[in-house]
């Protein structure tokens, strides 16, 4: 079996890195949001929407022990303007300066890159966020040469669930897939010797998608594998207790966790699902309330059930609706599971220019089939995903 060189190595690692800096950018944007340093602010009788003001998030980064001094707090937005997570308003500054200028995360004005290399970290997470949905998961808790290791699958095993779940045509594309991942440090050999194969050696995920990050992580560009040694990060590779009587797949630590609670417009809009800012964490420190306090009430008048929906002659009818995200976002809010179904859309925004309402199930995302799914897992895969959204949606006939 062929074993991993030293420059795929590397490579992978490098990725890892970037992806970790894409989640930890990603989770700062959603606190930012949540504590209203970014809104929008007008400057020289011009209005920039979904800025913030870098002097005011350096004392943030401080207040909230992110950076222990303005020196650090700059090198730290300075590796996110690196990566093309932040810039500022005008692009007229390519370093970030603790001063009274205006920068704003690229995921909110559309101008994020989606490379390649980005595609696939998409990817990537959103077989992650399918795969812990379900309850019958193929991660599991396994054990090698006297070691346990968490969240673990056999590289054949990952090729049947593909398969079966239509992520991959065949076996062939979906060993390449599995080897995309890896060479982008999404998933590794436990003991990251082998490249990924249609065998019953043993993988894991090796990004946590769900684990908190502290900002000073990104100053140690090694710390992917100062991580994975980390007894706060239960996800990658580490020795682990004994514990014969649990074999099954284990979540993330509840304190560590990150709930998506899902609505798709970051202005006005929060107000339509019963909360200041369902769309963000409702909580800056990322430890949050049961979902179900977050949830307004139902619009549904009784509970629907897949087979209802699917059923010959059932009283809906399916259609496909292109939503082109504007400065602040797409303007409705998912809620429900196994089907979810539209809570609120916004009047002025660009998903009921598209077609949207209320009372519609979701039958698809960009081609990936989610009646199955609960909403934070299709608000992953919306927020992930392009700006351009293409949704089947499923409706009453009136």
């Amino acid at each position: 079996m062929e074993s991993l060189s030293n420059s795929l190595k590397k490579k992978a690692t490098e990725q890892h890195y970037r992806a970790e800096v894409m989640i930890a950018g990603e989770q700062l944007r959603l606190r930012l949001h949540d504590g209203k340093l970014i809104k929008d602010r007008r400057y020289h009788l011009r209005t920039y929407p979904n800025c913030f003001v870098a002097k005011e998030l350096t004392d943030w980064l401080i207040d909230h022990k992110e950076a222990p001094d303005r020196e650090t707090g700059i090198r730290l937005m300075q590796k996110l303007m690196d990566h093309y997570i932040i810039h500022h308003v005008c692009d007229e500054h390519s370093d970030y300066k603790d001063a009274k200028l205006l920068y704003r995360f690229r995921k909110d004005d559309g101008t994020f890159p989606l490379t390649k290399d980005v595609k696939v970290f998409m990817r990537g997470q959103s077989l992650y966020e399918k795969l812990v949905s379900v309850e019958e998961s193929i991660l599991k808790v396994r054990e090698e040469n006297s070691v346990k290791y968490q969240r673990t699958f056999l590289g054949c095993e990952m090729i049947d669930w593909l398969v079966q779940e239509g992520e991959a045509e065949n076996r062939k594309e979906a060993v390449e897939l599995g080897q995309a991942l890896l060479e982008h440090g999404i998933i590794q050999h436990v003991s990251n010797r082998h490249h990924f194969f249609d065998s019953d050696v043993l993988y894991q995920f090796w990004i946590n998608f769900r684990r908190r990050r502290r900002l000073t992580e990104l100053l140690n560009e090694n710390s992917s594998r100062t991580l994975s040694e980390s007894p706060d990060s239960p996800f990658c590779l580490r020795k682990l207790n004994p514990d014969p009587g649990n074999t099954s797949f284990l979540s993330v630590q509840t304190n560590k966790e990150i709930k998506i609670v899902s609505a798709v417009r970051r202005s006005s809009i929060t107000s339509l699902a019963g909360n200041s800012n369902p769309y963000f964490s409702p909580a800056p420190t990322l430890v949050f309330p049961p979902v179900a306090e977050c949830n307004p009430k139902s619009v549904l008048k009784r509970p629907v059930t897949n087979e209802e929906l699917l059923s010959p002659g059932a009283p809906y009818i399916k259609k496909t609706l292109t939503i082109v995200g504007d400065a602040v976002g797409w303007g409705f809010v998912v809620r429900g599971g196994r089907p979810c179904h539209i809570q609120a859309v916004d009047p002025g925004g660009p998903a009921a220019a598209a077609g949207m309402k209320v009372c519609q199930f979701v039958f698809s995302v960009n081609g990936m089939y989610v009646l199955h799914l609960d909403y934070q897992t299709i608000s992953s895969l919306i927020m992930t995903g392009p700006r351009t959204l293409v949704m089947e949606v499923m409706e009453a006939i009136e």
